[in-house]
C-alpha cells in the first residue's frame, strides 16, 4: 500500500464522515462526487482523494 499525504488522508476521511452515502466502492463514483462537494481544483489531487475514499469503502465493506 503506498504511503498517502496526511491532507488527501484527513480530507478523505472528512468527506466519508460528513456525507456517507455520497461515496461507493466505484472509482469513477467517487471521482465525480468529491468534485461536487469540494473546491479540489487539481485533477491530481481529486483523484488521490477518491481513489483513498475508495479504498476505504472497499475495506468497510470487506469487513462487514
Amino acid at each position: 500500500m503506498a504511503i498517502k499525504p496526511k491532507y488527501i488522508k484527513q480530507l478523505g476521511n472528512a468527506l466519508l464522515e460528513r456525507y456517507p452515502d455520497s461515496f461507493n466502492t466505484d472509482f469513477e463514483t467517487n471521482k465525480e462526487s468529491v468534485t461536487a462537494l469540494t473546491t479540489v481544483e487539481s485533477k491530481g489531487v481529486r483523484n488521490r482523494i477518491a481513489g483513498y475514499v475508495t479504498q476505504k469503502k472497499a475495506q468497510a465493506a470487506k469487513h462487514a
